[in-house]
């Protein structure tokens, strides 16, 4: 089981459920994209908590569904954080017409995929970014 995927709530109180093997799940992304994980923590928290992290770190003002910290030494190993609002979580749910849990998965393999390198800042690389993220929710077994 791997051990150094973490997870936190930061100032929500939602409780992530099948942690282990979300765990094993993303373990097999990483390996599946050449990456040994080094530690991954993924935080749980407000629209709000969220909002200021994306004022104070990138300088933006918009409300966002997860933020990436990438604390990578290598391009081989990949060390991060993941920070994902429960907020907006719920809301692209809704909006979406997808379960919660389901939209979390799609969230946390977003930020994963961000930290082995995908981009989404255009058409292009936005699309292998949702081709990826497709790919490996299929795979997903639980």
């Amino acid at each position: 089981m791997p051990s150094n995927i973490s997870f936190f709530n930061a100032d929500v109180s939602y409780v992530l459920r099948a942690k282990n093997d979300l765990r094993l799940w993303l373990a097999k992304v990483f390996m599946a994209e050449g990456r040994n994980l080094e530690s991954l923590s993924i935080i749980l928290c407000s629209d709000e908590y969220l909002y200021k992290l994306n004022k104070q770190f990138l300088k933006h003002l918009t409300y966002t569904d997860i933020i990436t910290f990438d604390q990578s030494t290598s391009k081989s190993s990949i060390s991060g954080e993941l920070y994902i609002s429960i907020d907006r979580i719920k809301d692209n749910a809704k909006n979406l017409n997808v379960n919660v849990l389901d939209e979390i998965h799609r969230v946390i393999v977003h930020g994963s995929l961000h930290l082995c390198g995908y981009g989404d800042k255009d058409a292009k690389s936005k699309a292998k970014m949702t081709s990826s993220e497709n790919f490996y929710l299929a795979e997903r077994r639980f």
